[in-house]
């Protein structure tokens, strides 16, 4: 195949168009000088988003995820921590769980379900150069996940105060830890490559140099602590000795079921997958995404963001408790102001383009992928009409409404993809479709990018 080189004459032919046009100039003065986010901002939508809303879950203050992708942790806790400290009636700055504690284990899970999942691909003939197998190797010990794959590990390792298992520089740093990690185990790959007949014993070992080494950038996770704490009324309590699962089973799970509501791993997550061959109110899942051997496969159903909006808002304004969800946090986003609407930033009018795919094009042209996670904590609605969202972020608090973002209604639309829901509240179609097997996707498919 032979392609045709790009021309002098072309190239000439390109800046004489660029500087016929006055307004391209004007455009390039604008951005080389303040960057393009600056030049492009729409400043008549900036100011009249507003952050009043009327329905408002205050979850005290913002966490941040540091130099991690541990978004998925953080939303998830702090969706948790709202619950503990409810049913321990804790002021809103006492309490934060360790996001660390729940990294060590998932971090160890997963390294026994690849070494697993690779042991079983090379039993079955699968080539070292396969596009799965490469795939694997070359996504291998990212922080990201999915809302099953955060119940998988508190349903079997519980949770601790972040007291407990403080941040190390490792956690809030983890680039230099991931890359021993993949090191170890593509290492143990190779080798159960070259000697098959040794996978399993190659791959036990892979897993113990894991725990080795999480447990050197991490410290070792206790297996119990004697609890106490002083509620927002000055009363002490002395709860004595826990164990991390009886302390997620007593502040959330049965905070949650003493209400006469749906314990959080018992919640289904809802995806807006817009590629037309992918049915509605139908379950999909994605091939080797996984993290505890044994655990609640990851799958979702796929629905319409309105039925999604439905569920948010009933979870906020009647149970009052945050809702996790995932979404593309990138475009037309404000970091620093912590806003998001789909005309916040006017791209195409600085560059003469006209922007004009819509959400099913971006995800099957790889314009967007869920990529980020966090927390629904608030919504202003008016009767039917909701106007803009309130999200709890794990950036920190020295960005946005000290951490918190708003997001207007027509950007939940096009940019989020993912929310987790009680099965309980589904219709019966749904909840009969939820027990159904799910259209598998490959590895690779944009619906497991979170992860």
């Amino acid at each position: 195949m032979s392609f045709e080189p790009l021309s002098a004459q072309a190239v000439e032919g390109l800046c004489a168009n660029f500087e016929s046009r006055e307004a391209n100039r004007i455009a390039m003065n604008a951005v080389a000088q303040n960057g393009i986010d600056a030049a492009a901002k729409n400043f008549d939508r900036a100011r009249w988003l507003q952050r009043r809303f009327s329905t408002v879950i205050d979850n005290g203050t913002a966490t941040s995820q540091k130099h991690s992708g541990r978004c998925w942790l953080f939303s998830s806790l702090n969706v948790a921590r709202f619950i503990a400290k409810r049913t321990m009636n804790l002021k809103d700055t006492d309490f934060e769980f360790s996001q660390s504690y729940a990294m060590y284990f998932d971090k160890l899970e997963r390294a026994n379900y690849f070494m697993q999942d690779m042991q079983a691909l090379i039993a079955a003939g699968e080539p070292s150069d396969s596009r799965l197998v490469q795939f694997l190797l070359h996504d291998l010990f990212g922080d990201g996940g999915q809302w099953t794959m955060a119940m998988n590990v508190y349903s079997k390792y519980g949770a601790v105060p972040k007291d407990f298992f403080p941040e190390t520089a490792s956690s809030q740093n983890t680039g230099p830890m991931n890359t021993q990690l993949r090191s170890a185990l593509r290492q143990a790959v190779a080798h159960m490559y070259a000697h098959p007949e040794n996978a399993a014993a190659i791959a036990a070992e892979a897993v113990e140099q894991a725990h080795r080494i999480l447990t050197i950038h991490l410290g070792t996770p206790p297996t119990s602590f004697d609890w106490s704490y002083v509620d927002k009324d000055g009363e002490f309590h002395r709860e004595g000795e826990m164990t991390p699962v009886q302390f997620w089973n007593t502040y959330v799970r049965d905070g949650l079921t003493s209400r006469g509501a749906a314990p959080l791993e018992d919640y289904v997550c809802l995806v807006d997958d817009p590629r037309s061959e992918h049915p509605k109110g139908k379950m999909i899942g994605i091939e080797h995404l996984g993290n505890v051997a044994g655990g609640t496969p990851t799958a979702y159903l796929n629905v319409d963001t309105a039925f999604m909006k439905t569920c948010v808002r009933t979870i906020l304004e009647e149970q009052g408790i945050p809702v996790w969800f995932g979404a593309d946090c990138h475009p037309m986003m404000d970091r620093k102001e912590g806003a998001w609407a789909t005309d916040l930033f006017e791209y195409g009018r600085v560059y003469g383009i006209d922007f004009d795919m819509d959400k099913e094009e971006r995800v099957r042209f790889a314009d967007s992928a869920m990529n980020h996670a966090m927390a629904f904590a608030g919504v202003d609605a008016d009767g039917e009409t909701t106007n803009r969202w309130r999200v709890e972020n794990s950036w920190g608090t020295e960005i946005a409404d000290k951490g918190f973002f708003t997001m207007d209604d027509p950007w939940f639309d096009e940019f989020v993809y993912e929310v987790a829901v009680p099965k309980s509240m589904l219709p019966a179609e749904y909840q009969a479709a939820v027990e159904e097997e799910p259209l598998m996707l490959p590895a690779w498919d944009p619906m497991g990018a979170l992860a």
